[in-house]
């Protein structure tokens, strides 16, 4: 798998070890097996000093075995998307019983900080943002249960869909604008996207959320001189009351929910049962001789 996270384990004494694994998309899926199959996991994958920066990270995941804190990150799987989110958070706490389980919004950043690393080492500042093309309405990208993508509302009459496969739209600073001026427009969005912004150019004021973590996210203020930043986290709900364009579609978000977390979890674990499998039969082959 090329999708990169980084683990760390922070012992009981205080100590912590860092490991890397290409298994990041769907790495929140793991977690429902709860600490002791995750630590099963590591062995083989120490990796002393390998940090993947802000824009490589694609999750993340920390142990403190000590005060029993999980904190995790990820650009894709169930926490990411608005229909499976409270339920994979319910399942995850489940799980971990005892443990305080938090998000992180500003991904490896946040994974150093707790262990009192620099957290500008990961971080690339002199990268420009990807910009997410706007989709019109019917787009292809946008068919299907969780089409995921960022909804965008400009005062009372304006509404727009950005893909989600670049960096959070928001990361643009003003210059977002410029570029709003000729997107297509939606009369009003119930797609079940994983972030959103909503705009008041009158005031002015910004609100923004995200499911997924972006690089930096506690410093979109400094990219919107003059506005009024509120970062609402994961609560898209707030989206929802700040104007009349953005109401996604009813979802059940509870025994649904969590029937479809479980059996992607289910269906995850086989693939590692198989890869595991055939890696070992690859360690054990006898060698074949060559013929002289």
């Amino acid at each position: 798998m090329g999708d990169r996270a980084n683990v760390i384990v922070v012992r009981e004494n205080g100590t912590h070890e860092l490991y890397w694994t290409g298994w990041a998309v769907g790495i929140d899926l793991d977690l429902l097996e709860g600490p002791k199959p995750v630590l099963a996991m590591l062995p083989g994958l120490r990796r002393d000093g390998w940090w993947l920066d802000d824009t490589m990270a694609q999750g993340g995941i920390l142990l403190d075995l000590g005060r029993k804190v999980l904190l995790f990150f990820a650009w894709e799987g169930p926490s990411t998307e608005l229909r499976h989110r409270a339920a994979m958070f319910e399942l995850i706490r489940t799980a971990w019983p005892d443990w305080e389980i938090r998000w992180l919004y500003d991904g490896p950043a946040e994974l150093r900080e707790y262990v009192g690393l620099d957290p500008e080492y990961v971080r690339c500042r002199d990268s420009d943002p990807s910009l997410a093309p706007f989709l019109a309405p019917g787009d292809e990208d946008l068919a299907g249960p969780d089409p995921g993508g960022v909804v965008i509302t400009v005062g009372a009459g304006r509404c727009h869909v950005a893909s989600d496969a670049f960096d959070h739209p928001v990361r643009e600073g003003t210059a977002l604008l410029d570029r709003l001026a000729n997107a297509p427009r939606h009369g009003s969005c119930h797609l079940h996207v994983n972030a959103g912004i909503h705009l008041d150019p009158e005031r002015p004021h910004l609100g923004w959320w995200s499911l997924f973590s972006s690089p930096q996210a506690y410093r979109v203020p400094e990219l919107w001189p003059g506005w009024t930043v509120e970062f609402w986290r994961d609560d898209w709900e707030r989206h929802v009351r700040a104007g009349d364009r953005f109401s996604p579609a009813a979802f059940d978000a509870g025994e649904e929910a969590r029937a479809v977390v479980l059996a992607e979890a289910g269906e995850r674990r086989t693939i590692r049962a198989r890869n595991r499998a055939q890696s070992t039969r690859l360690r054990t082959a006898p060698t074949r001789s060559r013929a002289g």
